[in-house]
């Protein structure tokens, strides 16, 4: 076996360079824990951002793994197979929506969403094209998906990019009846936003988005790519608002940690699309429908999401008493169910210097927009492991 400096320069020598790696070689996982090759154990509060929703080496869903792989990996969608009739089947129950489309990943799923909107809309009126998304959101790393990221920095070197996207503030309401008309494809927004900093919608902002989307015939898409499947305390975070959108794309927590993506639409949308206008080779194979069908069989119990609510708002609360003795280093904490933020006001360490700090001690964290602590933990936590890591950020923040 290598050792990890060994490892750390195979990848240095011969990976693309497109990640800022921590000094950790991950070996294997157990619940809401991680162990390097070393043996040191870290507590997950990261959980592949976002991905790991029923912790590591989850025993059903790695027997589903392995059964299905001992019959059949792949097939191509030219055939059928009962894991993706069963998978498509659970996530139109469950979003109240009529079909849904498998992809590969976050990204590949707005941009089929992206795709099926346009098409949508071009049968009514060719220049109703313009999409709207806000600021601060992240939505992929494709070429439109970046570019409806509104994110500036992650278009730097990629122009030009697709046009006919524009951006508002997410929770303005005002300036998104400037900003929307007839000519308005659709509006795409995160239920939450995650990459942004953590900002959940306020007064009714949703609803309101949902009526401007009416008034003007454009489509409202929730990107639940990061908030969807169970982390709010619903599967769907849109029905902790009481909206319903036309398309919702889903990824991450969908298959526990195998590649998968998905949109699922209504009826009307989904009739925009002939045979041959969308694909995929891999999206929606046995393999990734049968970790998914595992995931879609446990998440939405009652019981499970009754967890996630109550683990939530324990971790919540005690962030919020971290927050009170750490006044002049935290100044909010936001979030719903398991997606929590903690915002950074003059810290004494930078926020990647407390996740190194953190790590140190055992705990896996992030941040995100440098100054937000994010915390995106599998969603099987318990009261006593939010201590574990309450504990390690306060010794970190009272340094």
């Amino acid at each position: 076996m290598q050792t990890q400096e060994q490892i750390f320069s195979r990848d240095d020598n011969n990976y693309l360079p497109v990640f800022n790696r921590y000094k950790i070689v991950l070996e294997r996982g157990e619940g809401a824990y991680l162990y390097d090759i070393n043996g040191k154990r870290y507590i997950d509060f990261l959980a592949g951002i976002a991905v790991n929703v029923l912790g590591h080496n989850y025993a059903p869903l790695v027997e589903a793994i392995s059964k299905q792989a001992a019959k059949v990996i792949h097939v191509s969608n030219l055939y059928y197979t009962e894991p993706q009739a069963a998978a498509a089947e659970k996530l139109v129950k469950l979003s109240g929506l009529d079909r849904a489309f498998f992809a590969n990943s976050g990204a590949e799923a707005n941009e089929g969403a992206i795709k099926i909107a346009r098409k949508y809309a071009h049968q009514f009126d060719a220049d109703k094209s313009q999409i709207i998304t806000a600021w601060d959101s992240f939505h992929g790393r494709t070429l439109a998906t970046l570019t409806a990221t509104g994110q500036p920095k992650y278009h730097k070197g990629f122009e030009p990019l697709p046009q006919g996207f524009d951006y508002v503030h997410y929770n303005d309401i005002a300036e998104l009846e400037k900003k929307i008309s007839d000519k308005t494809c659709a509006v795409m927004l995160e239920t939450i936003q995650g990459e942004g900093g953590v900002y959940p919608p306020k007064n009714n902002y949703l609803q309101k988005v949902r009526e401007l989307c009416d008034k003007h015939g454009a489509l409202l898409i929730f990107d639940e790519i990061q908030a969807g499947i169970g982390r709010s305390g619903k599967f769907f975070a849109y029905e902790k608002y009481g909206v319903k959108p036309d398309i919702v794309t889903l990824a991450k927590g969908l298959a526990g940690g195998v590649p998968i993506g998905a949109f699922i639409c209504t009826e009307k949308v989904a009739k925009a699309f002939n045979p041959g206008d969308h694909g995929t080779t891999f999206g929606g194979n046995p393999l990734a429908c049968a970790a998914a069908n595992v995931v879609l069989d446990t998440v939405p119990n009652e019981k499970f999401l009754a967890h996630v609510e109550e683990v939530g708002k324990y971790f919540k609360d005690k962030l919020i008493e971290l927050q009170q003795k750490h006044s002049e280093q935290i100044s909010e904490v936001r979030g719903e169910g398991l997606i929590l933020g903690a915002q950074l006001s003059n810290p004494k360490k930078s926020g990647v210097e407390i996740v190194n700090e953190c790590m140190k001690r055992g705990a896996i964290i992030n941040c995100t927009v440098g100054t937000v602590l994010r915390f995106i933990p599998p969603l099987i936590i318990t009261n006593e492991q939010v201590d574990e890591v309450i504990k390690i950020l306060d010794e970190v923040l009272s340094e």
